[in-house]
């Protein structure tokens, strides 16, 4: 099953709760939930207040992606205020292991990251250990960037190496991805797609949302 995870990063913020909740009524299983601290990543983002919010307003997983330094001062307090997964990224984590094991411990599902320049390989040995494999697509940090091809080799060799291993992580992309590219990103072998303003940008949400079932269908159909 593939997984749609809207990113709030691109979301109204006058108006949050009810385009949450129309997320998940359209479909939206996830929520993708961008933490920056500007100094992993330049931009300064929304942190445990907003989840703490919010958590109220939706039954949907809750995908904290955290752009920051030293993840594992945080992850009690994410765990706490409703974070349902947390994904940090290799190049900010200083003992692997151990956080995978602080966000397990905390009773959430594990992601792991990297930058698009970092050798998609560094991971490899990690994948056991994790739920989640987070590629992303553009330079982390800003939304609204433009998928960057070369990560389509990237998914299809973390494809190739989860498969070749009989290893259950899911692969999830983020950056750039849209109603254009989506079944391109499918079919590298992709379960799970973040997307910011291909669901909250032009047309209804609803409608966009649709667009994505619509593809995942389609896919699913000829698995």
């Amino acid at each position: 099953m593939y997984i749609l995870a809207p990113s709030l990063l691109a979301a109204d913020f006058n108006i949050l709760g009810e385009q949450i909740r129309e997320t998940e009524r359209a479909g939206a299983q996830y929520l993708h939930i961008d933490v920056m601290d500007g100094i992993f990543v330049p931009s300064i983002s929304f942190g445990m207040p907003l989840i703490r919010s919010i958590r109220e307003t939706s039954g949907q997983f809750f995908d904290v992606h955290l752009m920051i330094m030293h993840p594992q001062r945080h992850i009690k307090e994410f765990a706490a205020c409703g974070a349902d997964g947390i994904t940090f990224h290799l190049e900010a984590a200083e003992n692997v292991q151990e956080l995978i094991r602080q966000i397990h411990g905390c009773s959430l599902k594990a992601g792991i990251s990297i930058k698009p320049g970092t050798p998609m390989e560094e991971i490899f040995s990690y994948l056991p250990f994790v739920d989640m494999v987070l590629v992303m697509s553009v330079e982390p940090g800003a939304g609204g960037q433009s998928f960057m091809p070369e990560a389509f080799e990237r998914i299809r060799a973390l494809r190739s190496y989860i498969d070749a291993h009989a290893l259950s992580v899911k692969i999830e992309v983020d950056g750039g991805v849209g109603k254009k590219n989506v079944r391109q990103i499918i079919d590298a072998g992709a379960d799970i797609f973040v997307a910011g303003s291909a669901v909250f940008k032009k047309r209804s949400i609803s409608d966009n949302i649709s667009q994505f079932m619509e593809a995942f269908k389609e896919k699913e159909g000829i698995r």
